[in-house]
């Protein structure tokens, strides 16, 4: 009797506590499997990705087309030739964004208060530029000097730097501007660049057109057709519809994370987390979290826990064959391990 309790003793002993470097670690390490998952937001995050230099350039053909109508490559010389030669001259400059305009029917309201149709020229302005304005799902304009666009679409090369954070701004949602934002915002702001360095270098340079005219480009507003305005006005649309499949994608992520970080900030031992880890699909080992570097009301059971946030993703559930291979996967990883 006195041996089992000695050995249950040691048993009770060999349980690592876990503390909060540990808890840490195994947030970071699920919140990167989360990001690995193949779920219907990620999907739609992806798509939407693949799509984007098609629609950037297939807009910016229109978008061209309109301006050579109206400023033609004899024109733009001419005024290169004027510009050269006069000092006092500085009438023609390159420029990625644009006013256009097209003559359409508004309601209106006459003497008597009735509704009326009216001729009216409706005018929008589009930004082809890194940081240019989107349309979100209401139509309105929308832009941000914190280059949300730029984010989303160069999220894993902003990933991939040690001081950036592409979902920082989804992240920080609702909340005040702090320092730990604006560190993030200015070194993601930093590694994309502007119209001097960096990708947005590359990107502004690709979609620029020679324009006469003054420098702000609201007083150049270029006539075009309904039927270009509206296919300028899609892709605005598009590019807006990309940044919130992003905006889904990761707070889908963030609904998991605040549900494991409670359970992980109510679990005693490392053997809990890691259970919770692997009955989540990421197999981690005890040995793993400690060598490597980096109060909840209710203590959740790891496997309720688990099944609890498996019910916020949107995927397929694995096969009843695929669970356990990847259980025997990590058995025979343990055994390698002890």
């Amino acid at each position: 009797m006195q041996n089992k309790n000695i050995n249950t003793e040691r048993g009770k002993m060999a349980r690592i506590r876990l503390n909060q470097e540990y808890r840490n670690k195994i947030a970071n390490r699920l919140r990167v499997y989360a990001e690995q998952e193949d779920t219907i937001e990620k999907q739609n995050y992806d798509n939407l990705k693949a799509d984007q230099i098609d629609i950037n350039d297939n807009a910016w053909k229109v978008a061209e087309q309109i301006v050579r109508r109206h400023y033609t490559l004899d024109d733009v010389e001419k005024a290169y030739y004027l510009q050269n030669k006069f000092e006092n001259v500085s009438t023609i400059a390159k420029d990625s964004c644009f006013h256009f305009h097209y003559m359409g029917e508004v309601e209106s309201r006459d003497y008597d208060d009735k509704p009326i149709m009216e001729q009216k020229a409706i005018e929008k302005h589009f930004d082809f530029r890194l940081n240019g304005s989107f349309d979100t799902d209401n139509n309105s304009s929308y832009s941000r000097s914190d280059n949300e666009y730029g984010y989303a679409l160069f999220r894993d090369e902003l990933k991939a730097q040690d001081d950036c954070n592409p979902d920082i701004l989804i992240e920080q949602e609702g909340k005040d501007h702090n320092p730990h934002r604006t560190k993030y915002v200015d070194a993601n702001n930093k590694y994309l660049g502007d119209d001097d360095k960096g990708y947005g270098k590359e990107w502004n340079e690709k979609y620029q057109l020679d324009l006469i005219g003054r420098d702000y480009c609201r007083d150049r507003s270029i006539a075009c057709t309904e039927q270009e305005f509206m296919m300028l006005q899609n892709w605005k649309q598009a590019k807006g519809k990309f940044v919130i499949a992003h905006q889904k994608w990761i707070q889908s992520i963030l609904k998991q994370m605040k549900e494991i970080k409670i359970g992980l900030k109510g679990y005693k031992y490392l053997d809990e987390a890691i259970e919770l880890a692997n009955e989540l699909g990421c197999n981690i080992t005890d040995a793993e979290i400690v060598r490597t570097n980096s109060t909840g009301l209710t203590i959740y059971n790891p496997k309720n826990l688990a099944d609890r946030i498996k019910g916020m993703k949107n995927k397929k559930e694995k096969t009843r064959e695929e669970k356990i291979a990847e259980r025997m996967a990590y058995i025979k990883a343990q055994k390698s391990v002890n």
